[in-house]
């Protein structure tokens, strides 16, 4: 017949089996934790970051990437010429609600992006 383990001996097996479990419990959690993380883009995704607007609306404005890239869309009034080729009354106010959203945006970037330059 085998003997007892001593009280010591069960209080180390105990000591260890609790240290191992809350390692693999700490191990786990950490483990979850790397699901909510937000994954990083692709740099191919980022688009690019507009640095300057400059005009306005009724001279057209331009619109500046960091990449070097520029966009310069039609002058307010070009704009609103080419919602007057709408068919339908409701598509022709809807252009025009989208053209003046649109240039009173670029109007507010632009100064947003002056003031951020200390502009």
């Amino acid at each position: 017949m085998a003997a007892a383990p001593s009280v010591a001996a069960m209080k180390t097996l105990t000591a260890l089996l609790t240290g191992l479990l809350l390692t693999l419990a700490v191990a786990g959690l950490a483990r979850a934790d790397d699901h909510h993380r937000v994954p990083e883009p692709p740099l191919g995704d980022v688009p690019p970051v507009i640095v300057e607007v400059e005009g306005d609306a009724a001279d057209g404005f331009g619109i500046h990437y960091d990449d070097g890239t520029a966009l310069f869309p039609p002058t307010d009034s070009e704009a609103y010429a080419e919602c007057g080729e709408y068919d339908r009354r409701v598509a022709r106010v809807r252009c025009r609600t989208e053209v003046r959203v649109w240039y009173r945006d670029l109007a507010d970037l632009r100064r947003a992006l002056e003031h951020a330059h200390g502009g």
